[in-house]
């Protein structure tokens, strides 16, 4: 199956974990063992102890790791699928990641209790990958639905997330559907503007223009790729069996004879 046409630019796909380990101990006691109630439903009753050693180099280990994730998704548009990078950025993604481990490494060489743990696995995503420009498209579309759903219940919030992660993600797309995409967002943000500056006479009206450019982004990200060729089409009545004509020469001659009788 291939696509009449793509939305999605060559890129990768980023997976990164981090973590912070020692410095920390967790003690759980059981106050209720777990046991059956009335009505049949399971009950249990617990609590837990949490005991920092060293709290403040537990915090500079936060802040570690905290700057280590913001390095590497400051190259990248964040989806629901995971980070994303333009394969035109995988230069800057390197240095990121390079940058990224010698943050954590640094911070290791000082601790004496905690440890900065950084991973960072990547993936290439192909622009005629049916099922990546499918799950790209469906994410579009639902941050474009969210907009419009915020612009209709004057939701300033609602429209300005949606609008930062398509913004975002718009990176990943081809110049066509970005710019469908920057439309939209202009559009959405314009509107949450005018609900702050509005105030509670906002919800007097709703910016129909700005819902209209919207959805018409958003129509753009529906998938194409389940469209068939349509095949010939086949006659389904019924045959009419004709005998071959007779030759002009006999069909004569044969007027002649019946003349003469």
């Amino acid at each position: 199956m291939t696509l009449k046409s793509s939305t999605l630019r060559p890129g990768l796909l980023v997976s990164m974990k981090t973590s912070v380990l020692g410095n920390v101990r967790y003690s759980k006691r059981t106050i209720e063992a777990e046991h059956v109630v009335d009505g049949g439903a399971e009950k249990a009753k617990w609590e837990t102890e949490r005991v920092i050693s060293d709290p403040a180099e537990h915090e500079r280990a936060i802040k570690c790791r905290s700057k280590v994730r913001s390095l590497v998704t400051a190259v990248c548009a964040s989806s629901a699928f995971g980070l994303l990078c333009p394969e035109s950025q995988a230069s800057e993604l390197d240095k990121a990641i390079a940058e990224a481990r010698a943050v954590a490494d640094e911070f290791n060489e000082s601790a004496a209790l905690t440890r900065v743990y950084v991973h960072v696995l990547t993936g290439r995503i192909a622009p005629d990958d049916v099922e990546a420009v499918k799950a790209i498209n469906s994410e579009v579309r639902d941050l474009l639905a969210d907009m419009e759903q915020g612009v209709r219940n004057i939701d300033v919030k609602t429209i300005r997330d949606a609008a930062t992660r398509a913004k975002s993600l718009g990176s990943m797309l081809t110049p066509d559907a970005s710019a469908r995409i920057t439309l939209a967002v202009e559009a959405a943000r314009a509107a949450a503007k005018k609900i702050v500056q509005a105030g509670e006479a906002a919800a007097q009206e709703i910016d129909t223009r700005a819902i209209n450019a919207i959805t018409e982004s958003r129509t753009a990200f529906l998938d194409m790729d389940e469209a068939k060729p349509v095949a010939a089409a086949k006659a389904s009545g019924r045959a009419v069996d004709l005998a071959p004509a007779a030759p002009a020469k006999r069909g004569k001659a044969r007027a002649a004879q019946l003349e003469m009788e």
